[in-house]
Order: C-alpha cells, then sequence, then structure tokens
C-alpha cells in the first residue's frame, strides 16, 4: 500500500503552498492529489484558440515592492522562496467605485483614495484617518477571533451611510462568504491589501504564478499527482484518518492530511455529513469579452459598479443582478501595451435558480448575461460591441462543476475554521475555508497552516521556522 507523510487534496494557490512549506520542514514524500489536469483551483487558466483566459484572478492583491516592510506579499515569496522578480508584476493605473450618487478613484498610491474621498466626503476624511489609525495596530490574523460585524465596527467611524456602502462593495465581493456583512478580521485583512497596498497583475496571468510555484515544489521533491480524485477518508473511529481511498481505486496511508477542497467537501469525504455548516451562498457569473480594439490608456483597471444606492451583496432573487457588478480590464495595467481589450463582468447569481433551468432555458439566459455585460461595458466606458470578436460565460452551475465546491460558492462556507483543526487529529483545512481569501489569502493560508501543524523539530526545519 503506497505510504505518504503527507497528503495534500487540492492543487490550488494554498495546496501548492502547503506542499512547497512541508518539504521544506523536512517531510520526505509529501503528495498532491487533483482531481483535474491541471494546478491552480479556483484560480487556474483555460484557453481558447490562440488566446488564454485566467480564471478566478482579476489582480493581485497587496502590491509590494522590494524593501517594503510587513507586506504578506514580500513573507510569502520570503517563506516559499520564490524571487520577487520572477513575479513580473504590473501595477493598475487605477480602480473605482461607481454609485448612482457618485465615484470614488483609488490605487496603489493611497493618498489617491483620501483625496477622491475627500471631494465626495469631505466630512468624513477624518474618520478615515482613525480607522486606518485603528488597522494599523488591529491584528487581523489572530486566529482565535471570534466573528464581529463590519458594519456595525464602521458606525465607530464613518455618519455617512453612502460613504460606507462604498468602502465595503468591493472588499464584500472580492472576499467575503457572508452576504451583505463581513466578519471585521477579514475586513481589515481586505482594506489593507485593496485600498493600502494595491493591485498588480503577474504578466502571462494566474499561470505564471502556478507555473513558479510547481517548479518550486517538484525541485523540493515533491510529488503531484492529477485526474486523482479521491473517493473518501478511511478512519478509526473518530480519532485519526487511516487511509485515502480514491475514485481509481487505489488507497493511501498518511500521516497527515491538508484539504483544500473546503469545509463541506471534506466532511463529506470524512462521511460527516450530520457535521456540515451552512452552505456558502454567494455565486456568480462571468462574463469574459475580447474586443478588436487597444485598452484604453486612461481607464480603470477595475471598476466596482453597483446601479443600487446599498452594497446589494446577497444572492439575488433574479439568476443575477445586473446592476451590481465588478468590471475588470485584466490586460489594461501601467506599462503594458496589447492589441485588444479583453473585459471581465461578474455578477452576484443565484445558483438555484440557474440549476432548475431546462438546457434550452440555461442556453437563453447564458446570452441575456452576455448582453448586459455587454451594454454595462458600452453604456460606462465607450466600448464598441460592434468590435467584439470572442466572448465566454460561466454560471454558478460551471463554478461548482469545475471546484467541486457546492452551490458554486467562490468563497465557501461562512463557518470558517481559522486554526485549519477537525475533529480529527491528523486532518487540517486549508484555502478558502480555513478563512483566507483570493491569491494572496489563499497562499498564506497554505503556508500558516503548514507551519502550525506540520512543523517537526529537526535541525533544519527549525532553521526554516527560525527565518519566518
Amino acid at each position: 500500500m503506497t505510504n505518504y507523510d503527507v497528503v495534500i487534496i487540492g492543487a490550488g494557490m494554498s495546496g501548492l503552498a502547503a506542499g512547497i512549506r512541508a518539504k521544506m520542514l523536512g517531510h520526505e514524500k509529501v503528495a498532491i492529489v487533483e482531481r483535474h489536469t491541471i494546478a491552480g483551483g479556483l484560480n487556474s487558466y483555460y484557453q481558447r484558440g490562440r488566446r488564454q483566459f485566467d480564471v478566478g484572478l482579476h489582480a493581485l492583491t497587496n502590491f509590494a515592492r522590494p524593501g517594503e516592510k510587513n507586506r504578506p506579499l514580500l513573507k510569502i515569496c520570503k517563506q516559499l522562496r520564490i524571487p520577487y522578480d520572477s513575479l513580473q508584476l504590473k501595477e493598475q493605473r487605477f480602480s473605482t467605485i461607481q454609485f448612482p450618487f457618485g465615484a470614488i478613484n483609488f490605487s496603489n498610491n493611497k493618498q489617491d483614495l483620501i483625496s477622491s474621498l475627500a471631494s465626495l466626503f469631505p466630512d468624513e476624511v477624518a474618520g478615515l484617518q482613525r480607522l486606518t489609525e485603528f488597522l494599523a495596530q488591529f491584528q487581523e490574523t489572530d486566529l482565535t477571533r471570534p466573528f464581529v460585524s463590519t458594519r456595525a465596527e464602521l458606525t465607530h467611524f464613518f455618519q455617512n451611510q453612502n460613504l460606507v456602502e462604498m468602502l465595503l462593495w468591493p472588499l464584500l465581493i472580492y472576499g467575503s462568504a457572508c452576504e451583505d456583512d463581513m466578519d471585521f478580521g477579514q475586513f481589515a485583512i481586505m482594506f489593507k491589501a485593496i485600498y493600502q497596498e494595491g493591485f498588480s497583475r503577474p504578466m502571462g496571468g494566474v499561470r505564471t504564478i502556478i507555473d513558479l510555484l510547481l517548479e518550486r515544489y517538484k525541485n523540493l521533491g515533491g510529488e503531484i499527482f492529477f485526474k486523482k480524485e479521491v473517493k473518501s477518508l478511511h478512519s478509526t473511529g473518530q480519532s485519526s484518518i487511516q487511509a485515502l481511498e480514491f475514485k481509481d481505486g487505489e488507497i493511501w496511508q498518511t500521516g497527515t492530511i491538508l484539504s483544500s477542497v473546503g469545509l463541506h467537501e471534506t466532511w463529506h469525504l470524512a462521511q460527516m455529513e450530520n457535521a456540515l455548516a451552512p452552505t456558502g451562498r454567494m455565486s456568480f457569473t462571468e462574463s469574459i469579452f475580447v474586443f478588436d480594439s487597444a485598452p484604453g490608456q486612461h481607464g480603470p483597471t477595475i471598476a466596482f459598479y453597483s446601479g443600487h444606492p446599498s452594497a446589494q451583496y446577497h444572492r439575488p432573487s433574479t439568476l443575477f443582478d445586473r446592476e451590481s457588478a465588478v468590471i475588470c480590464f485584466p490586460n489594461n495595467y501601467a506599462n503594458c501595451e496589447y492589441r485588444e481589450t479583453v473585459v471581465r463582468v461578474t455578477h452576484p447569481a443565484n445558483y438555484e435558480l440557474w440549476k432548475n433551468l431546462t438546457r434550452v432555458e440555461y442556453l437563453q439566459e447564458k446570452e441575456k448575461v452576455k448582453e448586459a455585460g455587454l451594454a454595462l461595458v458600452a453604456r460606462n466606458y465607450g466600448l464598441d460591441t460592434t468590435k467584439l470578436v470572442f466572448h465566454d460565460v460561466f454560471t454558478p452551475l460551471t463554478v461548482e462543476r469545475y471546484t467541486g465546491h457546492r452551490a458554486g460558492a467562490v468563497y465557501g462556507s461562512p463557518h470558517k475554521i481559522k486554526n485549519g483543526v477537525t475533529p480529527f487529529s491528523n486532518l487540517f483545512l486549508i484555502g478558502t475555508d480555513q478563512g483566507f481569501l483570493g491569491v494572496v489569502g489563499a497562499l498564506l493560508s497554505g503556508i500558516s497552516m503548514a507551519n502550525l501543524h506540520l512543523f517537526q523539530p529537526t535541525s533544519f526545519s527549525t532553521q526554516v521556522q527560525n527565518e519566518i
């Protein structure tokens, strides 16, 4: 019977990062198992003709320059021993939050947010300063902190509800598993990641990051198996997992398992259906458009659009909410020149309504998603829709099919296991349902959970741990 020291379920960002750390901490036999044919998980890529498209990644948060202190991105590079320059990062031009009553712009220069906010909400600048100072001392990575409502906390800093809605909107849609609110610890993480550090994108898209992680992991001697889907986890009583059974019939024994496939999905593998937490309700549609024209040099990199007067971050009563969207221009970055313009338009969507459609209805409704996205970018950014040369649309059913997340819940369950601990002594959660979201969050999740649960007191691993 095959035996491994550590088995990691899922070759997403958290799984790859955890695999690297496991090898660096001295574990000899480490395997990552992935049911798909490529790595990346929620943040992957696919090819259509000569064009390659990212899935998941709109932008990389937590932009940092070499030498800056206490930056998560630089800590990741140090922990994984990946050279910063190999990421080939290009900075955003600027991003915008657009509501019916006005817009706020921000960039990787923190002063731009302050100036833009001051023009629309001059009486709230002092509140922003107080919030910034408070967050500078806040320990958002405390794994023991209970859920605290961000909406409740923000009343201590701002009087104008319109500003609260605007500041929340990008952070909700880029990082909350809860409807219409988020844990204040997660808010602190996302506020710093987006408003204080900012967006960038690697040249070559998400594949650049995936390839770097795979190369590093393999060079350390880690093994990875694609098209290798776990069927069940075998336990003796409730103490520990003894073996993994795969759908191809193989059975492996292992010392420790790190699972990145989600809380519900992991419980299902371990035959713990009675322990299920609430299923996440937030899923999305996304339209990808390619236009035969160069990106506008003066437009935003990302627009967080709301046609509603408040942030409507919940499962809509319709198939998708056409008045709530993220409009991303993934090739409109500083110092980048492209012949074509790529646009991604993302809307909150209702999984149950999509699931109940017939095949004919499904295709018809996908066409409506496409038309709504085209109308939005034409109306707000003047793109000539007659120059559309390619489009694709995915729905919550697509998300469920390719990620395995129940109900297409991109951000997983609202119930997070921050320390990764499960009822089994050798099974730990990493990734989305551990609680750190996005590409940077997933990498940090894999690193931190590996450091917490896989450390063994050998001379080499102690040296590695001391360097953290």
